[in-house]
């Protein structure tokens, strides 16, 4: 017995020693990022009347930034103004918030668990993703929302993502991540955990644990087609029984190409539990699995997973953020080109309004570096 624990204790120590390193940044990824800066919202800061938080995702127009409250007995959208000069975010200016009208005949049944928003400038409408409820029934959704806050219509998601497939979604785990498409036809959901039906949990080991991106028409409002992505383990070892990793956010930079936010927590850290890493995914080659319900039984057979290679890990920066963590990251967009002609990235975090343990509405400024002509 004592040869058991010890083996076990030096196991554990040795997950935990080797989970807390930077991870490999891939050298034959297209693009590079540096971070520039960090701006953390007021805690208490109110625009017209709403407490500022639970910020999920974020999109950007030219001009004006938008994102939105995942709070789903107060769905708000926010639209703020951003200053940048000399490569640091100077203020930030929020200008208007929007409730939405989740209270109507059409949408009272609905939980406005809100984790996604693209600003349509031409139609001057939103598109926005919610979890829903699945422990509840209730179905996730997409729909489109106009600048009053009131729902216009809604997307046709495929079967398999309704919450009465008990092989499904996993709560909490639906549409986390939305991004409007290069082609500018339409737009991209993705899921922040695996389906049952597709594979487990992601683990501190290995495992095969795959999540779907899906593409939206926006004129037939139907899914035209999909890849899966496989998440990575959790790197950093729990000290209290809770961890997990999933995807947090999407941007398609090009045809086929995509940033991927992987956002992993494992609990016992306080408020440095968080391990937040960006990916590249290349789609070009993948499987269309859009007809496919179950991937399980097919893992390592007959389907092609996006590639993916890691271009950020957040540890490598922590001395540089203002409270030594990067928080629960959920957002991210384009940003205005910078003096040097580079993009700008844009990340914003979702702070849970937690009342357990400091967490920041925190936004984060990088620069992309392209490092081959496919980007």
């Amino acid at each position: 017995m004592y040869i058991i624990k010890k083996v076990f204790f030096l196991f554990f120590t040795a997950i935990l020693l080797s989970s807390c390193g930077g991870a490999r940044i891939s050298k034959a990824a297209t693009i590079q990022l540096k971070f520039l800066d960090e701006y953390i919202i007021p805690k208490d800061l109110e625009v017209d009347g709403h407490l500022v938080g639970g910020l999920s995702d974020l999109d950007f127009d030219g001009t004006y930034f938008y994102t939105i409250s995942d709070i789903p007995k107060n769905p708000i959208i926010y639209k703020f103004l951003m200053t940048i000069d000399n490569n640091q975010i100077n203020r930030i200016d929020f200008v208007k918030a929007t409730r939405i009208q989740n209270q109507t005949d059409t949408t009272k049944n609905l939980i406005f668990d809100m984790e996604g928003i693209n600003f349509n400038a031409q139609k001057n409408n939103y598109t926005v993703s919610s979890e829903g409820s699945i422990k509840n029934k209730k179905d996730p959704f997409v729909a489109d929302i106009d600048t009053l806050g009131n729902v216009l219509s809604f997307y046709e998601i495929p079967h398999y993502f309704a919450s009465s497939n008990d092989k499904g979604l996993r709560n909490n785990g639906v549409f986390e991540g939305l991004s409007r498409s290069t082609d500018g036809l339409g737009f991209w959901t993705a899921t922040e955990l695996p389906m049952i039906s597709d594979g487990p949990n992601p683990r501190l080991f290995k495992t095969k644990s795959p999540i779907r991106f899906t593409y939206y028409n926006s004129t037939s409002r139907q899914p035209e087609s999909q890849f899966a992505y496989t998440l990575g383990r959790i790197r950093k070892a729990p000290l209290l029984p809770f961890s997990m990793n999933g995807l947090s956010g999407i941007l398609e930079v090009s045809q086929d190409q995509f940033l991927v936010i992987e956002r992993a927590f494992s609990a016992g850290h306080k408020n440095r539990g968080n391990r937040i890493l960006i990916y590249t995914a290349n789609s070009k080659n993948t499987t269309n699995t859009l007809e496919i319900d179950a991937l399980k039984s097919k893992t390592g057979k007959n389907i092609i997973f996006a590639e993916k290679k890691l271009v950020f890990d957040f540890n490598s920066v922590r001395k540089k953020l203002k409270k030594g963590f990067v928080d629960n990251i959920e957002g991210i967009s384009w940003g205005p080109k910078l003096k040097n002609g580079n993009r700008s990235l844009l990340l914003i975090s979702d702070n849970n309004f937690s009342a357990y343990s400091e967490q920041i509405n925190q936004i984060i400024l990088m620069e992309i570096i392209e490092t081959s002509k496919n980007f």
